[in-house]
């Protein structure tokens, strides 16, 4: 069995989840501004989602698939959210994917948790492209990958249907040697 990863930075411990984590994912990731701007979450966030959510990460990270990390403040343990790389192709490319709880936005705590996962990715796993994207009306997002150094590389219009509507998804990329050391 493979040993998770576990990160630190400045403010923050990238940590695996574990079960006990369930009530605070259903609490954060279960408010509707979150669901709203995220093409997978669920609303409402019902009982046993976030455990069966948490129960998949051991198997895709010993396949080589996802990692999947806990957003934690340093200072106290808090969980803010959650950040991850999916879909991974050995030596090549992933995709980046996060959410913030919403009392926990615009404190720069995702881009602090990207950038650790971004040099993860590309030192750790050897990747050589991670990529990203976000709902057109979360411009929130876009501002985070921009800020990680991820190129802007097109829209694919009406690409999603959340909640009845169509939505257009906006993409991002960053190769390995973009990454600012």
């Amino acid at each position: 069995m493979n040993q998770y990863p576990t990160i630190e930075t400045s403010r923050l411990i990238l940590r695996p989840f574990v079960l006990c984590d369930a009530g605070d994912i259903q609490r954060l990731a279960g408010d509707r501004a979150i669901a709203d701007t995220t093409g997978k979450i669920p609303h409402p966030y019902e009982n046993g989602m976030a455990e069966q959510w948490i129960s998949k990460h051991q198997d895709e990270f010993e396949r080589g698939t996802g990692v999947y990390f806990a957003i934690t403040r340093k200072i106290d343990g808090v969980l803010i959210g959650a950040i991850s790389l999916i879909g991974i192709v050995k030596d090549h490319q992933a995709g980046l994917g996060y959410w913030i709880g919403k009392h926990f936005w615009n404190l720069g705590f995702c881009t602090e948790a990207g950038y650790a996962v971004l040099d993860y990715g590309f030192n750790v796993l050897s990747l050589k492209r991670i990529y990203s994207c976000h709902i057109a009306r979360n411009p929130a997002s876009g501002r985070v990958m921009r800020k990680l150094g991820m190129r802007y590389e097109g829209c694919r219009r009406n690409h999603i249907i959340k909640w009845g509507k169509l939505e257009d998804l906006m993409l991002y990329g960053i190769l390995n040697d973009e990454l600012k050391k």
